[in-house]
């Protein structure tokens, strides 16, 4: 009964392994294809420079860094969702108000900025101030795969959750 166990366990990790590898890869490759300019498809997390800066330990950046994963994987749907209702507005020839996704931004950046996530940073503010409806989706593509390489099994595991929950 044991050994069963250990087993199943084994190839549950395993599959979550090759689930979070696969996730990684794509966005790895949709971040040098789309944001050259932006070098952040080689960029690293570096925890120390927020420890440092704030004067805090790494188990509390540790946890920050995890609920700012939740957060912005939650705050992913709201900006597909305000995009989507920007490019349903200007097929109407309606004029855009780009407020609600400008405010999220802002609410994350402010976030990234204290726990100096340098890749977010710059993808936050192109969707605090761009109205390229195009360019902001795959800003927002990009954002994700930066909070997933922040700490991958965190971010798996909220997605599954997003996804039970839907």
């Amino acid at each position: 009964m044991i050994q069963k166990r250990i087993e199943k366990r084994r190839l549950e990790n395993s599959n979550l392994r090759k689930a979070i590898d696969i996730i990684l890869d794509d966005g790895n490759s949709f971040l040098s294809e789309n944001f050259k300019a932006f070098d952040i498809s080689n960029y690293t997390y570096n925890m120390n420079v927020a420890v440092e800066e704030l004067g805090l330990d790494e188990d509390l950046i540790n946890q920050l860094i995890e609920d700012y994963i939740i957060q912005i994987l939650k705050s992913k749907l709201s900006f597909y969702n305000y995009i989507d209702k920007l490019k349903h507005s200007k097929v109407n020839g309606k004029v855009l108000n780009f407020d609600d996704i400008h405010n999220l931004a802002h609410k994350n950046l402010g976030v990234a900025r204290n726990l100096r996530i340098e890749d977010a940073q710059k993808l936050l503010s192109v969707l605090l101030k761009d109205t390229d409806l195009e360019y902001m989706q795959k800003c927002t593509k990009a954002l994700e795969f930066s909070a997933i390489r922040l700490n991958p099994l965190c971010a798996y595991e909220t997605l599954k959750l997003i996804k039970n929950s839907l």
